[in-house]
């Protein structure tokens, strides 16, 4: 089958119900995207396909076939990727990193759907995990990406 990731064609193959994280990182190379829970839970394996937020862990490839596939590995190649990567460094939101290339997608999958999100919105897209506790950080970063001071 062929996977459209990152504006790139792969010829990959899998059984039927393969985990995208799997055939991403294992097949395909690109290891930016982080294998964290397996259930769906923490985040950590978050991607966009066509521009919608999905846990890789446990969306099963052939669900993916001829979609638009986006990893943190080419997220600035978007420029509001690039702008999401940026106000992160600005705010020093990493701690040990482990979590962020999940949060740093579900910024910008919220941020394509709402420029100017409420703070409601922010916490209900930002559902992902982190062990450091730098949600203050993250909200910090997210705010200032929707006022245009990033």
């Amino acid at each position: 089958m062929q996977l459209n990731v990152n504006e790139e064609t792969y010829e990959v193959e899998a059984e039927a119900g393969t985990p995208l994280l799997w055939l991403l990182r294992d097949n395909i190379g690109l290891t930016g995207t982080k294998y964290g829970c397996g259930l769906a839970q923490c985040g950590a394996c978050a991607v966009m396909v066509d521009g919608l937020l999905v846990r890789s862990c446990v969306t099963p490839v052939e669900g993916v076939v001829g979609r638009q596939i986006r990893t943190i590995d080419a997220i600035e190649d978007d420029e509001l990727g690039k702008r999401v990567v940026a106000a992160w460094v600005k705010h020093q939101v990493a701690q040990c990193g482990y979590c962020q290339s999940g949060q740093v997608m579900a910024a910008t999958a919220l941020l394509k759907r709402t420029s100017n999100p409420s703070d409601t919105e922010i916490l209900a897209a930002m559902s992902n995990l982190c062990r450091c506790g730098t949600y203050n950080a993250i909200k910090a970063a997210i705010t200032d990406l929707s006022t245009g001071q990033v």
